[in-house]
């Protein structure tokens, strides 16, 4: 498996009202805006994207039509494995999600979809539809993908 590179991301394992399965900052930045975090989590979660903002490129602002769902229905952003110094700060998000009952789901694949956008650190992709990372995919399909390359993590 040489020469592989390995993607990973973190999402829920349900899907929005828009059928998409929203990522960890989305899930983190969901309690924010809905006032549900305590005093000591609403400064780790501000202090943790202030530092992820600093860490490492928002693909939109490179390309603003990298999410735009008429030009890549379902884009969704996964780290490259080897960005280990930004997936080593995830565990105080699932932290905080667990805290509060939200479920998160961490998959790993070798191909996650059409790349539209890619830097050192991370992919943005447009699931193939069947892969289970689609929206709009059908549930057994889904079942079978989050079984083979994810596991629950709160």
């Amino acid at each position: 498996m040489s020469g592989t590179t390995t993607y990973v991301r973190f999402q829920s394992t349900e899907r929005s009202p828009r059928g998409h399965f929203p990522g960890i900052f989305a899930l983190a930045n969901g309690l924010a805006r809905e006032d549900r975090l305590t005093e000591e989590q609403r400064r780790f979660w501000r202090a943790g994207n202030d530092w992820y903002d600093a860490a490492y490129t928002d693909p939109s602002r490179v390309d603003p039509a990298v999410y735009d769902p008429a030009v890549n229905p379902g884009a969704v952003a996964w780290f490259k494995a080897t960005a280990t110094h930004l997936l080593d700060r995830i565990p105080g998000y699932l932290a905080l999600l667990a805290a509060h009952g939200v479920p998160c789901a961490r998959l790993e694949s070798a191909d996650p979809g059409r790349i539209v956008y890619e830097d050192d650190v991370q992919i943005v992709v447009v699931p193939r539809p069947g892969s289970g990372h689609a929206a709009g995919t059908d549930a057994e399909a889904d079942a079978a993908e989050r079984a083979q390359v994810s596991r629950t993590l709160s």
